[in-house]
């Protein structure tokens, strides 16, 4: 089947995000194709594929900043420069960036955590933890405690986020169920932006 709608996700944990995300804002799940890559590697590999699929109308991308944002952008911007577009900013706006070339799908890149700083998407999933939340301060404190040679993980971020779904009600839950499960609120302005490029990337 050909799909009008994709948009190109680096693994299991942000289409789950996405999956909850859309639903919440009532967006129809028919209307746009998710796509599972095994991170960003996967996704700049097969770019070329994607863009020249039968059908496709609009392609959006969304990829970890990781450590270095404008190192991340400048690997996506050479691609598209490669494959047509020629109007691709030297950097990623804050708000989202869309690209439109002429008789090219249009194609959307958000850059988690927010387009403007390095980071990934716990970094953005820590945004909708509710605001004055107790436990939140807690699981950084219990993290941020663990000595460098007793530590087993290499990013703080991903251990803060997952310490902390492991003290709810449920413990253990998955970053996009915990958005259905209301421990995460869907309706914090990070989401709104992000989910305002999806309905701008996509005209809905």
């Amino acid at each position: 089947m050909d799909y009008e709608y994709v948009l190109l996700l680096e693994g299991k944990d942000d289409d789950s995000v996405f999956f909850h995300l859309l639903n919440h804002y009532q967006i129809l799940e028919n209307l746009i194709k998710r796509k599972k890559k095994d991170g960003f590697s996967e996704i700049i590999k097969h770019l070329d594929v994607e863009l020249d699929a039968s059908g496709l109308e609009r392609l959006g991308i969304v990829v970890d900043a990781d450590v270095d944002l404008s190192a991340r952008w400048q690997s996506l911007r050479n691609k598209l420069i490669t494959y047509g577009y020629t109007d691709v900013p030297n950097a990623p706006r804050p708000e989202g960036t869309m690209i439109q070339e002429s008789d090219r799908p249009v194609v959307g890149v958000w850059i988690m955590p927010n387009n403007v700083h390095s980071g990934m998407l716990e970094d953005f999933i820590r945004t909708l933890v509710p605001a004055g939340d107790l436990l939140w301060n807690r699981a950084e404190t219990c993290v941020n405690e663990i000595p460098e040679p007793e530590r087993r993980f290499s990013v703080a971020s991903k251990a803060h986020i997952h310490t902390w779904l492991a003290w709810q009600e449920e413990p253990g839950t998955l970053m996009g169920a915990a958005i259905n499960k209301r421990y995460l609120n869907a309706d914090a302005l990070p989401a709104q932006q992000l989910m305002g490029w999806i309905r701008r990337l996509f005209d809905l």
